[in-house]
């Protein structure tokens, strides 16, 4: 092929490169934001297993509190226990910055895990957010569970 040919097909095939319609942008999948959760250690609140707990999604928190048995039923005790009313209280605030909120209200425990949920907020990216989960009901006290999440967005 001589010189003045293969630029003409060169020429040509870069004009079909050109027609070629490109895809709207719109068209191309968006990254998805994987939802991350996070729990702090569990405490004994009212004879129950309790924890606080983080779903982060980019710079979206929701906070919630969890329930749950602490443990297997001693000998003898009557199975299903009889269900049980509880206060509860969930607290959250951005250390350094302002309160997330709080909720507080009453939540019947039996023998199944119950997610108690109460806190949605959006913070600022790099930010910690403190949050408190606290469970009584009568003749005992609560004994708070706490978290320190950081939010990386």
């Amino acid at each position: 092929m001589n010189r003045i040919k293969q630029i003409a097909a060169g020429a040509v095939g870069a004009a079909a490169l050109l027609a070629t319609p490109v895809p709207a942008l719109a068209a191309v999948p968006q990254a998805t934001v994987a939802t991350v959760t996070t729990c702090g250690w569990s405490g004994l609140q009212a004879g129950l297993s309790t924890k606080v707990c983080a779903e982060v999604t980019g710079d979206s928190v929701v906070l919630y509190g969890q329930i749950g048995l602490a443990g297997p039923p001693s000998p003898g005790t009557p199975w299903p226990p009889a269900p049980q009313e509880l206060v509860t209280r969930l607290s959250a605030e951005v250390i350094g910055g302002g309160s997330l909120g709080a909720v507080s209200g009453r939540t019947v425990f039996s023998t199944s895990t119950v997610r108690v949920d109460g806190i949605r907020a959006t913070v600022p990216c790099g930010s910690v957010v403190h949050a408190s989960f606290a469970v009584e009901k009568s003749f005992q006290g609560p004994a708070p569970v706490a978290l320190d999440l950081p939010v990386v967005c």
